[in-house]
Formats: C-alpha cells, sequence, structure tokens
C-alpha cells in the first residue's frame, strides 16, 4: 500500500538523473539485525533543489550514502539516469556538515585535491580549480591555510572542492548547522543565486537538514521522512522563489504545516495542497517499545510551564524561534508531552491536555505524582522494568536483562540511550531505584523515604 502523501506540481519536471528504487536497509545479524530504512523510492530530477527533512534517526544522512554509492543497500537498487548503479557515483559530489580540510594545504590545494585523480591536464586542472574557487566567492584566498579562515570560509572550501568536479549531482549533508546564524543565511543566499543563475555546473542539489525554515526557504521539492523504519512520509513541491521570504504568509503556513507533519509522527498526513488526496500511510508493525525521547525531565517541565503561561496553547514555530530551538532539539519534547499524555498538537500548535494543565498548577509533590501516574500509564519500558522487578523473588532485574530484550528491537548503542531516558523519568517519578554499580533495578528505597506525618512524634512518645 502507498504509504507518501504526494502534492501535484503543475509545473514542467525534468528528466530523472538518479532514483531509489524500493531500498531497504538493514544493519545487525540474526535478532540483533535492525531496518534503518524501508521501501524508499524517490527520483532526482534535473533542475530541482530536493530538500530531504526529518527526525534524528530517520536515516536521512543513510539514504544520501546509499544513493551516492558510499553504502550498500540491503534491498531495492540505485538508478542512475535510468541505470542500475553500484559503487561511487563519479557524477555524485558531497559536501558534509563538516569541513574536513586539510590544514597542511592551501586553499588551492584543499580544492585540488577533489581532481587529483581525474584524467584532465596540468593546464585543465588549474582552470578548473581557479573557476571554483572564483565561482564560490574564495578569490583572494588561494594561499591562505585553514586556520586562517573564519568557519564561513571553510564550509566554501568545502563548496569549492565539491563543484570543481563539476557534478551532476550535488549531495549537502546538513552543511550550514554548524555556522553562526548570519554566516549561515549570507551562504544560503549566495548559493540559491548562484544555481538561479546557473553558475554552478550541478543539474540537481539534495539537501538533507533538520531546520524547517531552511527547507522552505531553499527547496524546490520537499521529502519529509519519518523514523522507527525510516521512511517517506510526504513527498511535495516547494513554494514559488517569490514566496519563500521568512515573513511571506506562505512561508509561515508552509513551516506550520511541516512542523504539524513532523510532531505527529504516527498520524495520517494531510496535504498541504487542496486539491490532493491524502494516501493512507501502511499500519507501522506492532514492536514491544516505544521510542522514547531522549529528554530530561526538567526540560518537559520548562515546556509545560512555558506553554501555561501562554495560555495552555502556543504555535510550535514560535516556541523553537524563541527558545532559539532547532527542530531536533524542539520535537523531541513535544513528543514527550505527547507519549505522556501533558501536551499534544494541532494545526500547528503545540497545547497542554487537562493533565497537562493539572501538572502545571501542581506543586513539586504532586507533579511528581501526576508524572508517576502517566509514565507508569503510557510508557511501555517503564511498565516493562516494574513489571520485572515485581515478577522477582527479589524484586530486582539487571540491566542486561532488560538491554538484552530491548536489542531484538534496537541497536545497542540506542537500546543504551533508552534505558537511560527510563532511569531518569522513572528516578524522578520514584517509581524504581536503580543502582549503576551493580546495574540493577529494584524497588523505591524506603531508605530514603520521609516518613508519614507524625509518624516521629508518635515513636518517641511511646520511649
Amino acid at each position: 500500500m502507498k504509504q507518501t502523501t504526494k502534492t501535484k506540481n503543475s509545473s514542467p519536471r525534468g528528466t530523472v538523473l538518479l532514483s531509489a528504487d524500493n531500498i531497504s536497509k538493514f544493519y545487525g545479524e540474526g535478532r540483533r539485525r535492525i531496518q534503518v530504512l524501508r521501501d524508499i523510492c524517490l527520483d532526482i530530477r534535473e533542475g530541482e533543489i530536493v530538500v530531504v527533512l526529518g527526525p534524528s534517526g530517520a536515516g536521512k544522512s543513510t539514504l544520501l550514502r546509499i544513493l551516492s554509492g558510499l553504502s550498500k543497500p540491503s534491498g531495492g537498487r540505485v538508478l542512475f539516469r535510468g541505470e542500475p548503479h553500484e559503487g561511487p557515483n563519479a557524477s555524485i559530489a558531497i559536501v558534509f556538515q563538516t569541513f574536513a580540510l586539510f590544514p597542511w594545504l592551501t586553499v588551492y590545494e584543499n580544492v585540488e585535491v577533489g581532481v587529483l585523480n581525474s584524467d584532465l591536464s596540468e593546464t585543465q586542472r588549474r582552470r578548473s580549480i581557479l573557476k571554483a574557487i572564483d565561482t564560490i566567492g574564495l578569490d583572494g584566498f588561494e594561499d591562505a591555510y585553514p586556520k586562517e579562515l573564519s568557519g564561513g570560509m571553510r564550509q566554501r572550501v568545502g563548496f569549492a572542492r565539491a563543484l570543481v568536479v563539476e557534478p551532476e549531482i550535488l549531495f549537502m549533508d546538513e552543511p550550514f548547522s554548524t555556522l553562526d546564524v548570519l554566516t549561515a543565511e549570507n551562504l544560503k543566499k549566495e548559493l540559491l543565486s548562484l544555481w538561479a543563475e546557473r553558475k554552478i555546473p550541478t543539474k540537481a542539489v539534495v539537501l538533507v537538514t533538520h531546520n524547517i525554515d531552511e527547507a522552505v526557504t531553499m527547496g524546490d521539492r520537499l521529502v519529509v521522512m519519518g523514523t522507527d523504519p525510516g521512511n517517506i512520509r510526504v513527498d511535495m513541491p516547494g513554494l514559488p522563489l517569490e514566496e519563500r521570504a521568512k515573513d511571506h504568509p506562505e512561508h509561515i503556513r508552509m513551516v506550520d504545516y511541516l512542523y504539524g507533519v513532523m510532531t505527529n509522527p504516527s498520524e495520517v498526513v494531510a496535504p498541504f495542497g487542496p486539491e490532493t488526496p491524502v494516501a493512507m500511510p501502511e499500519a507501522p508493525a506492532l514492536r514491544p517499545f516505544q521510542v522514547l525521547p531522549h529528554v530530561e525531565v526538567g526540560q518537559i517541565t520548562g515546556l509545560v510551564e512555558r506553554l501555561h503561561s501562554a495560555n495552555d496553547r502556543e504555535d510550535i514555530y514560535v516556541v523553537g524561534r524563541d527558545l532559539n530551538m532547532e527542530v531536533d532539539d524542539l520535537l523531541p519534547l513535544v513528543q514527550a508531552l505527547d507519549l505522556l499524555g501533558l501536551g499534544d498538537v494541532e494545526e500547528g500548535d503545540v497545547f497542554l491536555t487537562p493533565v497537562g494543565v493539572r501538572f502545571a498548577d501542581a506543586g513539586l509533590q504532586e507533579r511528581k505524582e501526576i508524572f508517576r501516574d502517566q509514565a507508569r500509564e503510557n510508557v511501555q519500558l517503564i511498565r516493562a522494568i516494574l513489571h520485572g522487578i515485581e515478577s522477582d523473588i527479589a524484586n530486582r532485574i539487571r540491566w542486561d536483562d532488560v538491554l538484552e530484550d530491548m536489542e531484538r528491537q534496537f541497536t545497542t548503542e540506542e537500546a543504551e540511550r533508552q534505558l537511560d531516558t527510563a532511569i531518569d523519568w522513572g528516578r524522578y517519578a520514584e517509581l524504581f531505584a536503580y543502582d549503576d554499580s551493580d546495574g540493577v533495578f529494584s524497588r523505591e528505597s524506603e531508605e530514603y523515604s520521609a516518613p508519614p506525618e507524625g509518624e516521629e512524634g508518635e515513636s518517641e512518645a511511646e520511649e
């Protein structure tokens, strides 16, 4: 059954350069085999900037590595110009999040790395290097070393090194995320200008990001991925160039829409355009454990208090902007509210449920009690730990035993992170104790429990 919501695009579409044909990817063996991508179908067409959005763990970078030939798919195939392609693709260049420059080489020599193994003559190679340096705005820095450059200038070197080979497709894996806001905005505008004026040789661009504003600003097409395992939830056209300014109503509306999609990972996606039918997604396979968002109780409480001060409801985009939080930081908090029954999302707004309002109004001890009830009722991993404790004659359960069960669903690293989150939540709620020195869960220790009011006085009177 088709699982992707697609919005019609009335503009003419270019030639398909690269395709993912039912791509799947697994890691591990046996019962520890974990699926990270499921049935990915995606066409990259000439003349498009395709932006791939999604939360952490959606497999965005894994998909990029498979499409570029740096990693093999476990299932499905990659097609280049309609033909199956395996191994690194010389027609694709990648700009990574980190600059990855050689510190002992100059700007010119770092760019030259891109064509050292080419068949170009020395004269042709020099012409290509200088052209790339000029195009990306590095004139005058040819003899500079990376340590002499700002972050923005170092990333320009990365772009020049990618463009010097004149790739048909340019992949960019979160290339602006390590830059300060002003530098990133300036570089994005320059790249869009170069693209629009056809001053770079690339025929298509694929940008991976977690920044929704960035996606709406740059994308001719927007692809939203979901998790557990990675899949494509939405494939839709971007806005016309004249509507991409951040203060344009359509930009704001699309940002709200994408926040709504990403904060409701299990719901059917409504289309952005009114003319598009909604495709029902396949029902996810039942799993013993939810994926816990990795957030601390203090962060959850902070978001509840923020929403309560705004009459219990606020636009997610406004929350992220005011708190200066990227979507990868904000979404886990919203998901935690939803999982615990303290909040929910509707039409791009996050709001408190009646339980969430009661939590916000409560004092410290009552908040713990509310959190305890909600965690015990809604969090499968915490319920499993409590069941293990109660089922054991000594009321103890080992970390290793819980981890072994979780490794049927998660990688070892992710299973450990899930347990760390459950321990943080469980300790706050006083649901169980955990001794890190011997790796054992047990009942909440009575040693640290306050005696009931009046008990101490009665004891002394008896003496």
